[in-house]
């Protein structure tokens, strides 16, 4: 009986402690999330309160102004005080949007294909042709900064929509291709081949056997490849300054004359987050067997 019971009470002290640890660390990684949406309903005055307030309705009162103003008109300025000018918040989100789906979906779309080439095909050479897709991504993004910009200009394609989606697209191409060759690696061979002994020709194979398997490996490296897309800053600050910008360079354009803008920037750092939590949410149940790929084997 008392080692039951102590068998028992050290269960009880082991669960305790687990959920401790998991609570510490979901505070650890959600707090600064947290304080963001907090600060995006609060008013200018109370953002650098000390101590800070962090509960709406009881050490504050919330409001909806920052979004308000990032999503229809904000104040022009310190110099122009009283005037306001019309939110350029909507179009970079719209631009994001457009942007980064369309990279991400050729993206996934042609890497798959060449990957499965790589998979199932003997291409000559096909170790140094990989080598070489995957030393595109070894370069900082800086190191091909100024030749990208001399290429845009000679092609007229600063700030122009397939432009900059076209650089993502080739950003995003050597990390899906690598990614999918190992999925596809891991997809016996043999479910094709009977496939094609019973009639099927090699792309009704691929698209009635292959592809269903491979679904949650292209969803979840969708989500890295969007996820990169969605956050560039450098090269979109530079290449689309003007009507086809994106959401980043915006947000560092609204720091303000003379101070900064936190609660303006936390709501539009918020609803830029939004897009991104939704597709992530959407793609949960793939994301997991995307990601830990392998359970179908041989």
């Amino acid at each position: 009986m008392n080692r039951t019971r102590r068998r028992r009470a050290r269960s009880l002290i082991g669960r305790i402690l687990f959920w401790v640890a998991v609570a510490m660390i979901l505070l650890f990684f959600l707090f600064p999330l947290h304080w963001m949406v907090v600060t995006s309903f609060k008013r200018t005055a109370e953002v650098t309160l000390l101590p800070p307030t962090l509960i709406p309705w009881v050490q504050f009162n919330p409001t909806l102004k920052n979004y308000v103003e990032v999503l229809t008109k904000m104040p022009a300025g310190l110099l122009s005080a009283g005037t306001y000018k019309q939110s350029g918040f909507p179009q970079a989100l719209l631009n994001s949007i457009l942007i980064s789906g369309a990279a991400t979906v050729i993206a996934v779309l042609l890497g798959t294909v060449a990957a499965y080439a790589f998979s199932r095909f003997r291409i000559p050479g096909k170790g140094d042709l990989l080598f070489f897709i995957l030393s595109t991504r070894m370069l900082p993004p800086v190191v091909t900064l100024v030749p990208v910009f001399v290429m845009f200009i000679s092609f007229g394609w600063r700030n122009t929509f397939h432009g900059i989606t076209l650089l993502y697209v080739a950003a995003g191409l050597p990390f899906v291709v690598w990614m999918m060759k190992g999925f596809f690696d891991e997809i016996p061979r043999e479910y094709e081949e009977a496939a094609m002994i019973d009639g099927y020709s090699r792309l009704e194979a691929v698209w009635k056997i292959v592809i269903p398997e491979a679904i949650p490996a292209m969803l979840a490296t969708a989500v890295f490849v969007l996820i990169m897309a969605w956050n560039e800053f450098l090269f979109v600050q530079l290449l689309n300054p003007g009507k086809f910008t994106t959401v980043p360079p915006f947000l560092y354009a609204i720091i303000g004359y003379g101070r900064v803008e936190w609660g303006r920037m936390a709501a539009t750092s918020v609803i830029f987050l939004a897009p991104i939590v939704l597709f992530t949410w959407l793609v949960r149940k793939h994301l997991l067997r995307g990601v830990t790929f392998g359970a179908v084997r041989r």
